[in-house]
């Protein structure tokens, strides 16, 4: 696709100010353009006999904590409007809608329209050793035996109270952003499937990784008091026979930082320092460098979790040290929900130029493969072990129809889960969010993007924009979850990611549509238009564990 000529010139000057800027050291005495907040919680959940989040293994349940989890929220208030933006990083393997639509009802309870759908984004560091069971949607409960309550409304619980702890804790302050190149912690597990990208992508990514690792740093007067790094590589350091929950080696960066480093005592009600690693498009990022579970840097899991942490706490604290550049500039954000089932996209975003449609959703065969890499596939149901849940709706004897095999292309369709009664398996109406502050931008994906998937949509937000691609991030994991963004090329060969992309070969393009919507929006000071709602499933929860 081609950008236009006028946007082009925009972002060639944008980009010319933006090689400037990072030269520029962010003073104490500067002026203090925000207000700025943070706040952390404990989300840990139940930590005995239920079901573990992430590999969908029947076998897999709580035995004990090797790590507690936590949510560490984020609050930038524009000082000039008065606009607010919360960012908030959990310990969890997803944020499902579920999570979702319960905080900010939380929310609107205690403060209002102050923090809603538009300004809240909730992102997840995708950790496989967490409990699970928090998804109103039957995909994510199979394995677990139904909806946890208890561990939802700990995940709940602590989201909240971060948010009213950043909430407490505003003060005037300053952002500053360092970007930098982490190179020995993630290796790409599905190459083959990148390489049927076209070559001039590609060179954006030599080492068939993407390294960019960008780092917030918080400050109140001076004095940093919180960090937010945002790195692509798999939560999955923790293999399928670990029963320990963990933050993984996100979760390990962050308490390496916050308790090693700067002395945080998790049980005083005020934390000196909070620092979250979250996720941009890890989605054929492995932490396993050996390519095989719980293999590389060493064989053993729990080193595995602390090294890989450990360099990207060590990255992100030199980074911080650096020349920075000084966010400045407004707060803003659009968010609309989108049925991802039914997107027409135009030729404008497409490779051959013409219109595509997304398609209702559904798994392929290489999705009950799994990663040969960081796990095998789900264990939905294994020989002599009945599963009450998944009797209850409705087996394994799935129909997929013409219509949905013909839309999934090369596909082969084993769970129909845009078909399923009386409602999906998955989320359908999901979130969308563009969050500005200052010079940076964050778009939200609710799935895994592949490297090459937050690329592209990077670059058509950067062009509309007119800022450098690297004032734009996408962040995967984010306010719902659905599978994996695979690019059609990665899809055409259905590897795990192309088999787990739910909504067809055009995923990736209809999500850069629809997030360019939001920025054209955003740079013409337009209001977004919200016509949809997600289903609120609350209700219809079921339950098996014994």
């Amino acid at each position: 696709m081609h950008a236009p000529r006028r946007l082009s010139m925009l972002a060639a000057t944008a980009a010319t100010a933006w090689a400037l800027m990072p030269h520029q050291m962010a003073q104490a005495a500067a002026a203090q353009p925000y207000q700025v907040g943070v706040g952390m919680s404990d989300i840990t959940g139940e930590a005995a006999e239920v079901g573990m989040m992430g590999y969908a293994d029947l076998a897999q349940k709580t035995s004990g904590i090797h790590q507690r989890l936590r949510a560490r929220a984020f609050i930038v208030q524009d000082a000039a409007t008065q606009k607010s933006a919360v960012v908030v990083i959990t310990d969890t393997g997803l944020v499902t809608q579920a999570i979702h639509q319960a905080v900010l009802k939380r929310l609107a309870g205690k403060y209002g329209t102050l923090y809603n759908a538009q300004n809240v984004l909730i992102s997840a560091t995708h950790t496989h050793a967490g409990p699970g069971g928090y998804s109103h949607y039957a995909l994510y409960n199979i394995t677990i035996l139904g909806f946890q309550k208890k561990t939802f409304e700990a995940i709940v619980d602590g989201i909240v109270e971060a948010i009213d702890k950043a909430h407490r804790s505003k003060a005037p302050g300053d952002i500053t952003l360092n970007q930098g190149e982490l190179t020995n912690a993630s290796r790409n597990r599905s190459a083959p499937a990148f390489r049927l990208n076209a070559a001039a992508d590609r060179a954006a990514f030599p080492l068939e990784i993407d390294p960019l690792m960008s780092v917030l740093t918080f400050r109140q007067g001076g004095k940093a008091v919180g960090a937010l790094s945002l790195f692509p590589t798999h939560g999955t350091s923790m293999t399928q026979k670990n029963t320990l929950i963990s933050g993984d080696n996100k979760g390990y960066a962050a308490y390496h930082w916050e308790h090693d480093q700067a002395g945080v005592n998790y049980r005083a009600d005020k934390n000196p320092f909070v620092a979250a690693f979250a996720q941009t498009n890890p989605g054929d990022m492995s932490p396993n460098l050996n390519l095989k579970p719980g293999s590389g840097p060493t064989e053993d899991e729990f080193e595995n979790t602390r090294i890989i942490g450990q360099r990207q706490a060590d990255k992100a604290q030199a980074l911080s040290k650096q020349s920075s550049t000084l966010l400045q500039g407004a707060v803003d954000y659009r968010m609309r929900y989108v049925d991802m089932s039914q997107v027409t996209v135009s030729g404008a975003y497409t490779a051959d130029g013409k219109p595509h449609t997304t398609c209702p959703a559904a798994l392929g065969t290489s999705f009950a493969a799994g990663s040969e890499e960081d796990g095998p596939g789900p264990g939905i149901a294994k020989e002599g072990q009945a599963n009450p849940f998944l009797a209850a709706v409705g087996g394994l004897v799935f129909w997929p129809s013409e219509t949905l095999r013909q839309c999934h292309g090369v596909k082969e369709v084993v769970i129909p889960v845009g078909e399923m009664k009386p409602y999906p398996w998955a989320p359908e109406v999901l979130p969308l969010q563009l969050v500005r502050v200052g010079q940076l931008y964050l778009a939200t994906l609710p799935g895994e993007p592949t490297i090459m998937s937050g690329y592209r949509i990077r670059r058509q937000l950067a062009h509309t924009l007119g800022v450098d691609i690297k004032q734009v991030l996408v962040v995967g994991y984010s306010n719902a979850y659905t599978e994996y963004i695979t690019t059609p090329e990665e899809y055409s060969i259905q590897d795990y990611e192309g088999g787990s992309t739910l909504f067809g070969p055009y995923t990736q393009p209809a999500y850069q549509q629809e997030l360019d919507k939001l920025a054209q929006d955003m740079v013409n000071g337009a209001p977004t238009i919200n016509n949809l709602q997600p289903r609120d499933l609350s209700n219809s929860q079921l339950n098996f564990q014994t």
